[in-house]
């Protein structure tokens, strides 16, 4: 089996990337950082998700000396002048509190009509190699921030965010039915073609 290590320890993130790959790439073992308990965590110093994501495929992979595939993703709310975009994961201060993070940003929007809720989830996806060759891919999903959370399916910002053209927040979305439409699955199917021809 080839392998690909995923630059996360974030176990419903793994779990996507797994859902996703198996679509394209069901010969490539998926390997998350927790596989390296030494990894050093990266700090994430990029101004986009491109340079972060970078800077997270780079590292693992030189650590892991394999293939290394990461994302770095976020909620881009319009009203709020696309925050919390970078710091979506630690808006709220600390890292990954979803439940803070949703509450911070519904207080943000109290009292903005619905017709100036919009919002888009932003993805890039960066594959990095041992000999140094890299390719970057990205996604977008477009929707708007409802009132209060719904669903307890998918993680971050799921209960809130409502695509386009659908009734459900992505907290109610099946998770294959996530996959057909997020920001990461788009951003994953664009770079399917590149792990197939690199790894």
């Amino acid at each position: 089996m080839r392998k690909v290590v995923l630059a996360t320890r974030n176990v419903g993130k793994i779990k996507e990337f797994e859902r996703l790959l198996a679509e394209f790439a069901s010969d490539i073992e998926v390997l998350g950082l927790n596989d390296f308990p030494e990894m050093p965590d990266v700090d994430e110093t990029g101004s986009t998700f491109e340079e972060n994501a970078l800077l997270k495929a780079r590292e693992v992979s030189a650590f892991a000396q394999l293939p290394a595939l990461a994302d770095d993703s976020g909620l881009c709310v319009d009203a709020l002048g696309g925050d919390p975009g970078i710091y979506s994961a630690r808006w709220s201060g600390g890292h990954g509190d979803d439940a803070a993070n949703i509450s911070k940003v519904l207080g943000q929007l109290d009292g903005v009509p619905a017709s100036e809720r919009g919002a888009r989830f932003r993805c890039a996806v960066a594959l990095h190699l041992p000999d140094g060759s890299e390719v970057v891919r990205h996604g977008e999903l477009v929707g708007e921030i409802v009132d209060l959370p719904r669903g307890s399916a998918g993680f971050g910002y799921d209960p809130i965010f409502q695509p386009s053209g659908f009734a459900l927040t992505l907290g109610e979305f099946a998770h294959g039915e996530k996959d057909r439409i997020s920001h990461r699955g788009k951003a994953l199917r664009l770079i399917a073609p590149d792990l197939n021809q690199l790894i």
